[in-house]
């Protein structure tokens, strides 16, 4: 009797469990479906092909948010040309070449505090180093500069701790077998540890995409009757455009403020769709 009435016991706190974390779950899940479906109910209607590809008019009250998505995609693919490269290179480097000493670990503590460092900081840093210092002006070019220097410490610590999953017999049957410690990397570690280092490539450029201090000081116009020719013109933004006219234009339509919002979470959500498509075609190819 005695092991029965602890077996239940245990049953009905694993049960308890259970259910106290699909309760979190929820508690998570909810707040993001009931923000959607706002912005659903509220932008829908302003959601047309017109206002897709069309220029705003009419101090911004009218017409589309072309300029803004352009804007936005150039950043993003900015920042990623920037910060990916350099970002994986630092994640190999402290992970397969650097040893466990004092200048490491302070490179690694430096990492996890500028992640911690407010945006707003990174865009007074971008303006005093990229447009005033460099003198690139405000710019496509240091904007995404600066949204670069922001997202390298998600995509270092990511990658890293991707990097350090793959398990270490890996590397050594390939250098046993007479591989080179770059070809163990390039051949071996790499493709095992890609769908981490997707995973953080892509949080990183999530963070981009929807940030507006930084591109504020550094490359977000007000408005642009076209779109940018260079690198070196200033462009509109999303994330930049949403505070504009919600906060700055007088009598704006409020559905043009949600359609705009609904736009952008649009637009983070299908970077999040095809880094799964291609995070589950990686780990489908794991050998681990």
């Amino acid at each position: 009797m005695k092991t029965n009435f602890f077996k239940l016991n245990r049953n009905q706190t694993q049960k308890l469990g259970f259910a106290f974390l699909s309760l979190l779950a929820l508690t998570t899940i909810l707040p993001i479906i009931l923000i959607i479906g706002l912005l659903i109910y509220k932008g829908g209607s302003a959601i047309s092909w017109n206002f897709i590809t069309g220029f705003p008019h009419d101090g911004m009250r009218q017409g589309g948010i072309w300029p803004a998505i352009i804007g936005t995609f150039y950043l993003t693919v900015g920042t990623a040309i920037f910060s990916v490269p350099l970002g994986i290179a630092s994640a190999i480097y402290l992970s397969e070449y650097s040893k466990d000493n004092t200048l490491t670990r302070t490179i690694r503590i430096a990492i996890i505090n500028l992640s911690g460092i407010p945006s707003v900081v990174y865009g007074l840093f971008g303006l005093g180093l990229f447009v005033l210092f460099l003198k690139f002006g405000t710019s496509i070019l240091s904007a995404s500069l600066t949204l670069s220097i922001m997202t390298l410490p998600v995509i270092i610590s990511t990658s890293e701790e991707a990097l350090r999953a793959v398990p270490q017999s890996f590397r050594t049957v390939s250098v046993s077998l007479g591989a080179t410690k770059w070809q163990t990397i390039r051949r071996i570690v790499l493709p095992e540890a890609l769908p981490g280092i997707i995973t953080g490539v892509i949080l990183g450029l999530e963070r981009a995409a929807g940030e507006t201090a930084p591109i504020l000081f550094t490359g977000a116009a007000f408005f642009l009757p076209q779109l940018p020719s260079s690198i070196f013109d200033a462009t509109m933004a999303l994330p930049y455009h949403l505070f504009v006219i919600s906060t700055q234009i007088p009598e704006m339509p409020v559905q043009i403020q949600f359609g705009t919002a609904l736009v952008l979470i649009a637009f983070v959500l299908s970077m999040n769709i095809l880094a799964t498509i291609v995070r589950s075609q990686a780990r489908a190819k794991r050998q681990w």
